[in-house]
């Protein structure tokens, strides 16, 4: 969800949404959003009588298994309040949640993720926001509609006050006691502005309500400066393996045409100078090491744009990441299959990165997986660029035993990217990349 607490970034959205309404549309869609939000106090009252029951049987190990399930319900029905707030009032609200730990099968996963629970700030936050919002939150969201029904129950006085007196029930309205027809009539007199008083009050009231709950569903100013410390601490790790990739890159570039085509270029040197001294002497010599030479200048010839692909491919350049890859599927040895709905091009240097992980994802696949089939898929969704490349392999793939995949890793996290990897004992294997950025027409692409 996109977060608007910035000044201008929340007034900016506030004039070109809620603020187009006249008052009187206003003042009547924040009465029917007080009243829905009135309405969760059902789910929250059914959940923090689940979680106390969760809390009560921690002690018996049976709580380890029902917190997950219940916190993460609770955990829902924040982010629903959260929604609403960002849609009825353009206040955004972010997750305030710490990241939660890899999964891990069996009790001790389920211990883990338990801890990882309970040592969030914001479970306990959730927690509150339970308990207050019955109450205060409750209060506020149907005070409008209280005070409407309150001045529209005194216009009805007239017709109304005679069964109520009959009943026994109260007849006073305000300060007037109603007891005849000319008290129920003042009685309806004074409930004409309370009216529109209900309705003039409900957008402040809808306000108030989702700063009560920003203030327990949003994060702290302790859980954002631990946010910008995690931020720094990963653009720091992704900047220097971004450096270290790119000195590797660049002495592998140096090594290659070393040891390739600028030793094929040198021998090509000395192949003419020898051509040369036994052309007139030995004709026959000459025209072979003339003919080997030419063979060098072809093969280094290939070894340079063998290189040139390496770095960035022409296919990638001219035709796009889809036919990129598809590409790589028919140079690969396994039988690749490729799907792709791309609306358009990122820029370049995502596009290489992107390309470059597919690689060697289906280079690892080759290599380790024992695999004859690999399915890859691109699409674009949510301002993210996503590929799915999964082989019929053994499985067994781990980020933390092998190179390649956390190569993937470090080449996405450049453009704060992840990989996703599941790989049971068996297979198959599914590799999962999503990187942020935009897409642009791939006529105006800067690549």
């Amino acid at each position: 969800m996109t977060d608007t607490t910035g000044t201008g970034a929340e007034s900016g959205a506030r004039d070109t949404g809620w603020n187009r309404l006249g008052p009187p549309r206003r003042s009547v869609r924040a009465m029917a959003h007080s009243t829905a939000l009135a309405a969760f106090v059902l789910p929250q009252l059914a959940l923090l009588t689940a979680a106390s029951v969760t809390a009560s049987l921690l002690g018996l190990g049976v709580g380890v298994l029902l917190m997950l399930p219940t916190t993460l319900a609770v955990r829902r029905l924040a982010g629903l309040r959260r929604t609403l707030a960002g849609r009825w009032t353009d206040t955004g609200i972010r997750d305030p949640y710490l990241p939660m730990p890899e999964v891990e099968p069996g009790f001790r996963g389920a211990w883990l993720r338990c801890q990882a629970l309970l040592a969030d700030p914001a479970t306990w936050r959730d927690l509150l926001w339970l308990l207050v919002d019955p109450m205060i939150g409750f209060t506020v969201a149907l005070f409008p509609l209280a005070v409407l029904a309150y001045g529209v129950f005194g216009v009805l006085s007239p017709w109304l006050w005679e069964p109520i007196a009959g009943l026994g029930g109260n007849n006073w309205y305000l300060w007037v006691h109603v007891t005849d027809p000319g008290s129920a009539r003042v009685a309806a007199l004074l409930g004409l502005p309370i009216i529109p008083l209900g309705l003039a009050i409900a957008p402040g009231a809808l306000r108030g309500h989702t700063a009560l709950a920003r203030a327990l569903l949003g994060p702290t100013a302790r859980a954002e400066a631990l946010a910008a410390q995690r931020k720094v601490a990963h653009l720091t790790e992704t900047r220097r393996d971004a450096l270290t990739s790119q000195a590797a890159e660049l002495r592998r570039i140096e090594r290659d045409l070393h040891d390739g085509a600028q030793a094929r270029l040198v021998a090509m040197g000395m192949n003419l100078g020898v051509a040369e001294r036994l052309v007139e002497r030995d004709p026959e010599a000459a025209k072979q090491l003339l003919a080997e030479t030419r063979q060098a200048s072809a093969t280094a010839l290939n070894e340079l744009r063998d290189l040139v692909r390496g770095i960035h491919p022409p296919v990638l350049a001219d035709r796009g990441l889809a036919d990129a890859v598809r590409a790589l599927g028919m140079d690969s040895p396994l039988d690749v299959t490729v799907s792709a709905d791309l609306p358009g091009r990122p820029e370049a240097p995502v596009e290489s990165a992107f390309y470059f992980a597919v690689s060697e994802a289906l280079t690892n696949a080759a290599k380790h997986s024992r695999a004859a089939h690999v399915d890859v898929q691109l699409w674009y969704t949510d301002g993210l660029l996503k590929a799915q490349v999964t082989d019929d392999g053994t499985g067994g793939a781990d980020p933390s035993r092998g190179t390649g995949l956390r190569g993937i890793e470090r080449r996405l996290a450049t453009f704060d990217g992840v990989l996703a990897v599941r790989s049971p004992q068996g297979g198959p294997t599914t590799l999962t990349m999503e990187l942020p950025c935009e897409l642009y027409s791939p006529r105006t692409s800067s690549s």
